[in-house]
């Protein structure tokens, strides 16, 4: 993972990461975890955070194992709560697949997005999609 994190928060932008995952990296994983537990020090929301973290390793798991190529995360705090983005250059789009219990711990990242976000969803752009989620600032 390139060193290119940045965490900025100034009274004009919300706080944010902003992060290059590099190609075929697992150790993006942990990297983007620390980051992002770092940027949500003082949200103020234990429990939310560690839902954050656990959504984030998902979708940059997601995109360094099913996508050969470079992602970028960004994960934005604002008044309303946070979102995280993982941005690919792969068209293909995630299939949310119902877990079989002989897969051992694959196939269940999208299924705990689904399941813990507020909100979830997949956005193409021009080269690529970017898969994101957003947890509530007022949810418990």
């Amino acid at each position: 993972m390139e060193d290119q994190a940045a965490i900025e928060g100034d009274r004009a932008q919300p706080p944010q990461l902003r992060r290059r995952l590099g190609r075929a990296d697992l150790r993006a994983v942990p990297e983007a975890r620390r980051a992002l537990r770092d940027l949500l020090r003082h949200w103020g929301r234990p429990g939310r955070s560690d839902i954050a973290e656990l959504l984030t390793s998902e979708l940059v798991t997601n995109a360094i194992v099913h996508t050969d190529r470079e992602a970028v995360l960004t994960a934005t705090v604002g008044p309303d709560g946070l979102r995280v983005e993982v941005r690919d250059f792969v068209a293909r789009r995630p299939r949310l697949r119902v877990p079989v219990a002989d897969d051992g711990t694959n196939g269940r990242g999208l299924v705990l997005v689904e399941s813990l976000a507020d909100a979830w969803g997949v956005q193409p752009h021009g080269v690529g999609k970017a898969v994101w989620f957003e947890l509530d600032a007022d949810a418990a």
